[in-house]
């Protein structure tokens, strides 16, 4: 009989692909999901991109330690790649997978079930390894722990996506990043940029549309890098071309039934003239008209000690192309981080300005959170803004998103849009409704019931207080 296991996920899209494969693995060895307090084995994928994301994990495990003192806990991700050793020591955890070593996770999860702690070793035989600045061995620390720098075994090929408890699921097709913005971790717990081959993408596709898929996400740490890093490939005329985002997503429509592909977050400078002729060719039909576009900050000044590679103007260029191309149904969003240090009340301003005059459909904010061995950490301990500062921003960033995005989706009552319907809640379906998301990334509540995994055109008759809107099937 197999093993229960949960996943537990933390932080963006790409790391919730990890966790879905890591699931799918899982259950492909005969394992079956359950609930944490029931689970013989958890696995905790963590964020580290904050502290408040580190606070969530430790909070989880603990808890999680608390409610089912058998389960066996394996933490990987971003948290377990940057501090091992510190989620190592925490009651429950049986084992600590860094990113480096995230393809080993299903393995690791199912031998912590069955195999004392103490004996736990690599899957490939070698005894654990050691992150560069640890030299502890294995007998330092309550649980083992599987991490390095070298990233060897860090790119976690999903088996097959299918349409299933997630109706339009991730496809992590990049890992990774090369920039280094003075506030960010990630090189460090996940790595330079790589990419899964034009060929493994397209079989994770027409895979995907075989098993009934409708809508999938192409995900990735820094999407937009997709390719830079796989040699030339046949061109059309049996050229060499180096391989592209733009030329992946034209490929897959060329040679796939796919219906829809939404991307993930791709930052400003890599909306090139060919990914913007995709929006132009494609948006509103096979491409979902959704865009999220990083700001960060709308201060030359700050974006300069960002280490982030546009200017304001640069972003609101981008904004416009992206609009001229997709037409004015688009939903454009973006991250917006509040006090990174030394931000001024003239920087601040300079942020909310460029705001009030983008057409921004969402906003993530969120506050500057200084990571251990990043530039920003010495930037923060030198000049920090001070906390209820950061927190008065926040409220002003706050109110002027909840408008951006009421004005928005107002501004479709009454309009036709395509959606997919997803995993209706209970209580809705009960209720004889359906729960959709529209092409353009708005959520949607219909009157009527149909299965989860159908394209639908609904019209939209309203918007409630939650800012979701109300609609009815187009005949």
């Amino acid at each position: 009989m197999g093993l229960a296991f949960h996943i537990e996920n933390f932080g963006c899209r790409a790391a919730r692909a990890d966790g879905e494969a890591i699931a799918e693995r899982l259950r492909f060895a005969g394992h079956g999901t359950q609930q944490p307090d029931q689970a013989d084995v958890v696995v905790v994928n963590t964020c580290s991109v904050t502290a408040e994301a580190d606070r969530e994990a430790r909070a989880y495990i603990r808890r999680t330690n608390r409610n089912n003192p058998a389960a066996r806990i394996v933490v990987t991700g971003c948290y377990a790649q940057r501090a091992p050793a510190e989620l190592a020591g925490l009651p429950g955890v049986a084992a600590v997978v860094g990113n480096s070593h995230k393809a080993l996770a299903p393995e690791i999860a199912e031998r912590v079930a069955l195999t004392p702690t103490n004996q736990i070793t690599q899957p490939n035989g070698s005894a654990f390894v050691a992150l560069h600045e640890l030299t502890a061995s294995t007998n330092s620390h309550p649980a083992p722990i599987f991490a390095d720098d070298r990233f060897a075994h860090s790119f976690l090929e999903e088996a097959q996506v299918l349409p299933g408890v997630q109706t339009r699921p991730n496809l992590k097709i990049q890992e990774g990043c090369g920039n280094r913005c003075t506030f960010c971790v990630i090189p460090q717990t996940r790595g330079g940029s790589r990419s899964l081959s034009s060929e493994k993408v397209l079989a994770q596709v027409r895979g995907f549309v075989a098993a009934g898929g409708r809508e999938l996400v192409f995900s990735g740490i820094n999407l937009g890098r997709w390719g830079r890093d796989l040699p030339p490939e046949n061109g059309t005329r049996l050229t060499l071309a180096r391989p592209t985002l733009a030329n992946l997503v034209r490929r897959v429509f060329a040679e796939t039934a796919l219906s829809r592909l939404r991307l993930s977050s791709i930052e400003p400078m890599d909306w090139d003239s060919d990914l913007i002729g995709l929006l132009r060719d494609f948006a509103g039909h096979r491409l979902a008209r959704h865009v999220h576009l990083p700001l960060q900050s709308g201060s030359d000044s700050v974006l300069r000690r960002m280490h982030r590679r546009y200017r304001p103007w640069h972003y609101a260029q981008k904004v416009q192309a992206v609009f001229d191309a997709a037409g004015p149904e688009l939903t454009l969003g973006a991250d917006v981080m509040v006090g990174f240090p030394g931000e001024t009340d003239g920087e601040f301003q300079e942020t909310l300005h460029l705001i009030q005059q983008l057409p921004f459909g969402y906003l993530h904010l969120f506050p500057f959170s200084p990571r251990p061995g990043t530039p920003g950490w010495d930037l923060h301990r030198d000049n920090p803004v001070p906390a209820p500062v950061v927190d008065e921003r926040m409220r002003t960033l706050r109110a002027l998103a909840r408008a951006k995005t009421h004005a928005h989706r107002a501004a479709f009552v009454g309009r036709v849009l395509s959606a997919i319907t997803l995993h209706t809640p209970e209580p809705l379906r009960l209720q004889g409704r359906t729960a959709l998301l529209s092409d353009n990334f708005l959520p949607i509540i219909m009157k009527g019931t149909l299965p989860a995994n159908a394209l639908a055109r609904v019209r939209i008759t309203g918007i409630d207080t939650s800012e979701t809107l109300t609609s009815c099937l187009e005949p």
